[in-house]
């Protein structure tokens, strides 16, 4: 939503922003010069606020005439839009971003929506599937930067900083750390890799674990601990919170996404940008991204003897390698420019404003 934002305020439209105060979101709203009206969701003592205390927030705003429509950047958000729907004096759109199974409530609060926009096909069909209206949902799929993210030569430094050796194959894995993201089937293929012989691979993880939940702190325990055993040792590099994913992507030999579940994969996305071969499952959105065996290999989720397979036969296949490469990059450049999703969401936004 920031990269439309950049595009499209003061050009297509004029934008405002209820988001947290003094928040990551609203450091970069303000660089896109986007007025924000604090709101708060949760009280001093972390207590999440009923519907109509947030409500209260936002009608006066709304309320000043000077806004034509409402449009809520997630899931969440839209339940809550299509909750107070009734109440704003504008009509109500919603984005939806995730492949969660909702409740019957949920479900008819996000009814209560004009319209909807669906990240990809597979999202849009998973919830109209659960009672989704499916003439209000509209697929848009998200667009990556393509200078940002573009072919460019390895340069090697990222080796020389990890003190690795240039025969070294790096493979790449991006996302929070958690269940859903499936890095512990990552690690079983790697031990997989391992037995075969191959100790050139290492693993790069960017990315951190949100969840505060026993259950997610033990996830990301685990997932140290098997990259200590003797075969694995020394070959998991966490690298953490990055903005240079770009760098990252040109200075990899492979994109590795072993998630479970995923909507439109953005990683994916700038992958295929940057012209970097992948090995993902096949979940969700993602053959609207790639085409398994033509810009990527796809394996089914939680298969760690088909990843590790994969993996390896990406990595050791040049003509596929380069094959792959080249059919990711011209993908990206035909279906997911961020033109391209301005333009579908301006045509999205103009339809409920008329």
């Amino acid at each position: 939503m920031l990269a439309v934002l950049s595009q499209l305020h003061q050009r297509a439209f004029e934008f405002t922003a209820f988001c947290p105060a003094q928040s990551p979101l609203q450091t970069q709203l303000e660089k896109l010069n986007v007025a924000c009206q604090p709101v708060s969701f949760h009280s001093a003592e972390g207590q999440r606020l009923s519907r109509e205390e947030v409500a209260a927030q936002l009608i006066p705003t709304l309320q000043t005439g000077r806004f034509d429509l409402l449009h809520a950047n997630s899931l969440s958000m839209s339940r809550l839009t299509g909750a107070l729907a009734a109440q704003f004096p504008v009509p109500c759109s919603g984005h939806l971003r995730d492949i969660i199974k909702l409740s019957k409530a949920a479900i008819r609060d996000l009814n209560q929506n004009a319209r909807l926009i669906s990240v990809s096909e597979a999202t849009r069909s998973f919830h109209v599937a659960r009672g989704l209206q499916p003439e209000k949902v509209t697929v848009c799929y998200n667009g990556v930067d393509l200078d940002r993210f573009q072919p460019r030569p390895a340069t090697g430094r990222l080796k020389q900083e990890l003190g690795l050796a240039s025969e070294t194959q790096l493979c790449l894995t991006i996302g929070q750390i958690g269940l859903r993201k499936g890095q512990d089937v990552l690690a079983e293929a790697a031990a997989l890799l391992a037995e075969v012989g191959d100790h050139r691979t290492h693993f790069l993880l960017v990315g951190e674990r949100h969840s505060q939940k026993q259950e997610s702190i033990d996830f990301d325990r685990g997932l140290t601990a098997a990259f200590e055993e003797p075969a694995l040792q020394g070959r998991l590099h966490r690298l953490g919170y990055r903005e240079d994913i770009e760098w990252f992507m040109n200075e990899a030999d492979l994109l590795v996404h072993p998630a479970k579940q995923e909507p439109l994969g953005r990683v994916l996305l700038e992958a295929i940008a940057s012209g970097l071969p992948i090995v993902t499952t096949d979940v969700g959105g993602t053959r609207e991204i790639v085409q398994d065996e033509v810009s990527a290999l796809l394996v089914p989720a939680n298969d760690s003897m088909a990843l590790a397979s994969a993996i390896k036969r990406a990595l050791s296949d040049r003509r596929l390698y380069q094959t792959m490469s080249q059919a990711a990059r011209q993908r990206a450049l035909e279906c997911f420019t961020r033109a391209q999703a301005c333009e579908q969401i301006e045509a999205f936004w103009r339809g409920l404003c008329n």
